[in-house]
């Protein structure tokens, strides 16, 4: 933990300078949390790997601090309203957003902090939230929260969606004349962020993803008779992200090692190639392992599998590339025993895999929002800026939201090797430096303890909004 000193400047609700301290609070990789006050502070974010975000805290004040949940708002947070008082050890206090609508938790000195757990603490004690804000209505309701509570500091973890959310109530406060200042702060597992060399929760993912291949690899090695095709199905849904980082399951200078294929988004589907590539792995190994990313698509650039329902962000709903693939194979290349792996939401959640590198980049990354807030910056995402020596290093910068808001990274072309089914070292040299590291995570008669928040409502002063 690090404490820094701050001096605030007058207005933004504060009647007064303020001393406060940055007091980090520490998430797991699983999900990004936020703790802040003064002049009122709100944050908000979205499911998936990537521990986030520091706390600033007015002690021995009475500054409320608004924390939201994942993805979007909540009803709770665009109707209810409600708050979460989160008392912390010194008299520091804050809210944050329920499970399911703005609940309230208290945390008095016998409670479980953050910093009980160090690196194990799960963002997702905080809860989540999948609310789509669509109409404007939707919008001037968060902002008319925000004047009853008078939260001043908005900061949004989380990915494409949430950066757009974040840059649109920074514009709607513009135009009413309220003064806000909205930091947002990257964290998703796809990785898919524009101008940000990386993202917290990716490594993460990624390590996961490596590990589970060289375990479901020992296992083929032992069962495979040249008659064995396990495919494992990752997330990713516009880029390759996720399924690029199971090469770093390879050993260096072992070429052959799976995965044998990798099979992206940003690579047509070519099944005549893909079956002509398992044949000749089958030739030489017991066993050919595919990696496939769950939003591969077609020369048409259609989705090889999606449901015809969408989430509510309105993407399609992806899931059963792996069964698409296995009936492929099972179909066309006989004798075969093809096995499908779909790890799902233990990419994102997978504590015991998470990497060192990543948590340390994401304290980091809440920690520089934090103090760009309190610098005066709004409209702004916290970036993470790659060094250019040999030695990995990384520092923070910033850019503005509406450069960042609903764009996608995809993976270079020029990482994939001409067979379009494997990484070359550039993506290596830029993968690898980031799972480095393990996380201690608490245990308690040999299972993981994860940190959980009570809750205790916090008077609302709106009435009820229908979503």
């Amino acid at each position: 933990m690090r404490d820094r000193d701050f001096a605030l400047d007058e207005g933004l609700g504060v009647a007064e300078e303020l001393e406060v301290h940055a007091h980090a609070v520490l998430v797991d990789p699983l999900a990004g949390e936020l703790l802040d006050g003064v002049g009122n502070i709100a944050e908000g974010r979205e499911a998936g790997l990537g521990r986030v975000v520091v706390a600033v805290a007015a002690e021995e004040r009475d500054h409320l601090v608004g924390v939201a949940g994942d993805g979007g708002f909540d009803g709770g947070f665009a109707g209810e309203e409600g708050f979460v008082d989160v008392r912390l050890r010194g008299g520091m206090r804050g809210a944050a957003l329920g499970e399911a609508g703005l609940g309230d938790a208290d945390l008095n000195a016998g409670d479980v902090l953050a910093d009980d757990f160090g690196e194990g603490v799960a963002g997702a004690a905080l809860g989540t939230c999948r609310y789509k804000l669509k109409k404007q209505a939707d919008f001037d309701r968060v902002l008319e929260v925000f004047k009853a509570h008078n939260i001043r500091y908005f900061f949004y973890v989380g990915g494409n969606d949430s950066q757009d959310t974040a840059d649109k109530i920074s514009k709607l406060a513009q135009q009413q004349g309220y003064e806000l200042r909205v930091i947002g702060v990257p964290k998703t597992i796809d990785n898919d962020l524009p101008i940000t060399d990386h993202t917290p929760g990716y490594a993460s993912a990624v390590k996961y993803i490596a590990t589970t291949v060289r375990e479901i690899a020992c296992d083929n090695e032992a069962m495979g008779q040249g008659d064995l095709v396990s495919i494992v199905e990752v997330m990713g849904r516009s880029a390759g992200w996720l399924a690029a980082g199971a090469a770093l399951a390879k050993r260096r200078d072992h070429p052959h090692d799976p995965p044998h294929l990798i099979l992206l988004p940003e690579v047509p589907f070519n099944q005549e190639k893909v079956l002509e590539d398992v044949r000749r792995v089958l030739k030489r190994e017991k066993y050919c392992l595919i990696v496939v990313a769950e939003g591969l698509v077609d020369g048409d650039g259609n989705y090889v599998a999606a449901d015809a329902t969408t989430d509510a962000f309105g993407h399609a709903q992806l899931g059963g590339a792996g069964d698409a693939l296995a009936e492929i194979v099972g179909q066309n290349i006989p004798g075969v025993k093809v096995r499908v792996a779909k790890p799902g939401l233990m990419q994102r959640c997978a504590a015991h895999a998470a990497s060192k590198t990543d948590v340390d980049e994401a304290y980091l990354a809440g920690e520089a929002a934090v103090e760009a807030a309190i610098s005066g910056q709004t409209d702004k995402m916290i970036t993470l800026i790659r060094g250019d020596g040999d030695h990995y290093t990384v520092e923070t910068g910033l850019a503005p939201l509406a450069e960042v808001a609903n764009s996608v990274k995809k993976l270079p072309r020029e990482w994939i090797n001409e067979d379009g089914h494997s990484m070359n070292f550039q993506f290596t040299r830029y993968a690898q430096p980031l799972i480095q590291g393990e996380v201690t995570i608490p245990h308690d008669n040999g299972v993981p303890v994860f940190a959980r928040l009570d809750k205790v409502r916090v008077d609302k002063v709106l009435p009820a909004y229908e979503v």
